[in-house]
């Protein structure tokens, strides 16, 4: 399975995990980048990747472009980035909803 994100292959590294609360621990400079700006690089990927699976099958359409193995793969490309953006969104969302269920 292509890992269009970068997602998979750092999630057996957690030190490679992006620091907590956008800015880093206080006191620490870890250097990583926040969890913000990982998601959003990740969100115009994605764009740019449906985009690009768009603008391929409008060109195949308009006769543009003759290579419908080149549209299929671009289409699976920006499937597959959006569907691993989904499963990361439901993870969050299920954190989110754990932590709004403790007790203080």
């Amino acid at each position: 399975m292509s890992d269009p994100l970068g997602l998979i292959s750092n999630a057996g590294n957690p030190n490679q995990l992006p620091p907590i609360g956008g800015k880093g621990n206080v006191g620490s400079n870890t250097g990583g980048e926040s969890f913000k700006s990982m998601l959003m690089e990740n969100l115009n990927t994605v764009n740019a990747l449906q985009a690009d699976a768009g603008k391929a099958a409008e060109d195949l359409m308009t006769g543009k472009r003759n290579d419908l193995e080149g549209v299929i793969a671009a289409t699976d490309k920006a499937d597959t980035a959006f569907k691993m953006l989904q499963a990361m969104r439901n993870q969050v969302m299920e954190a989110y909803d754990e932590i709004k269920q403790m007790r203080v």
